[in-house]
């Protein structure tokens, strides 16, 4: 990658890694479905003007009904289960189990679209969640920490769906319209619950803050950061904020929440990031970088 580009990528890892920061600071008081509510609506408004902007208004309802699968499985479900998660456990732990999206990623599309799994990626995947397996095993006695724990797994699990379902159903979709067009489905599909579980008390502008950060810096801001990447290093490269934003997740909490990276959660998650890097072949390209 460019050195001209690490400057964009570091800040896309600290807005995605910030993200779980405003979860665990203003999930309390919102509650999950209405924080993510308007996570998604804010950042759909954010971005709606440059996608006018670029003429390509008219592409959401082309692909209305392919937007609609990836606004639930990339935003509305995954959002959802992360804040719900971050009442539980911190946001540090949270933003490692994030991480294992690459892997449940190989896994869909092996499992759903037939598509081969070589034996580097199968050691890989073998690999990262053995490292699952390490930085949640002190935890499985406590019942809530378990539940957050597999809501952070589904929502991964969900992550790898998207991915594979947008390669196939949106294929030369442009990017922008996919984000704007999936961020309003997954904000109609969660207004009816958001409704309903709206907090009766007061919110704190805290709170409030933190989610309007989380809808314009953490999703807006950041998909477009994404994006540009994509388009000047390609998506290979783009994937490298996948191994830093555990790193961010673990910063922020620390600075702003007072949590620790504890023995366990530093090898779990190295084992983990090892196995996504075995998996996405970068073990193999940095030797043969080496060698040459």
């Amino acid at each position: 990658m460019p050195r001209r580009y690490l400057p964009e990528l570091l800040l896309l890892a600290a807005l995605w890694g910030a993200s779980f920061l405003f979860m665990r600071v203003s999930a309390p008081e919102f509650g999950p479905v209405p924080l993510i509510e308007l996570r998604v609506a804010i950042a759909g408004l954010v971005l709606l003007p440059l996608l006018w902007a670029r003429g390509q208004l008219g592409q959401l309802k082309t692909h209305a009904r392919a937007l609609a699968v990836v606004g639930l499985a990339n935003s509305a479900l995954p959002f959802t289960l992360f804040a719900f998660a971050t009442l539980f456990l911190t946001a540090g732990l949270t933003a490692i189990l994030n991480s294992t999206a690459p892997l449940w990623t190989a896994l869909v599309a092996f499992a759903l679209w037939r598509e081969s799994l070589s034996p580097q990626r199968l050691v890989g995947i073998l690999v990262g969640f053995a490292g699952v397996v390490i930085l949640v095993w002190h935890k499985l006695s406590a019942v809530d920490a378990l539940w957050a724990i597999g809501a952070c797994l589904l929502a991964s699990l969900s992550y790898g769906f998207a991915a594979n379902y947008s390669k196939h159903k949106l294929a030369g979709v442009p990017p922008l319209v996919s984000t704007v067009g999936s961020q309003f489905a997954a904000a109609l599909m969660l207004l009816p619950l958001a409704c309903y579980y709206w907090p009766e008390g007061t919110i704190s502008n805290q709170a409030w803050l933190a989610a309007l950060a989380l809808g314009i810096a953490c999703t807006g801001l950041a998909y477009l950061l994404f994006f540009r990447l994509i388009a000047h290093v390609g998506a290979s490269n783009a994937i490298m904020v996948t191994f830093l934003i555990p790193v961010f997740g673990n910063l922020w909490g620390a600075l702003f929440l007072g949590e620790h990276l504890t023995l366990t959660m530093l090898v779990g998650g190295l084992v983990i990031l090892a196995g996504i890097a075995i998996s996405l072949g970068l073990v193999r390209r940095a030797a043969l970088s080496q060698a040459s």
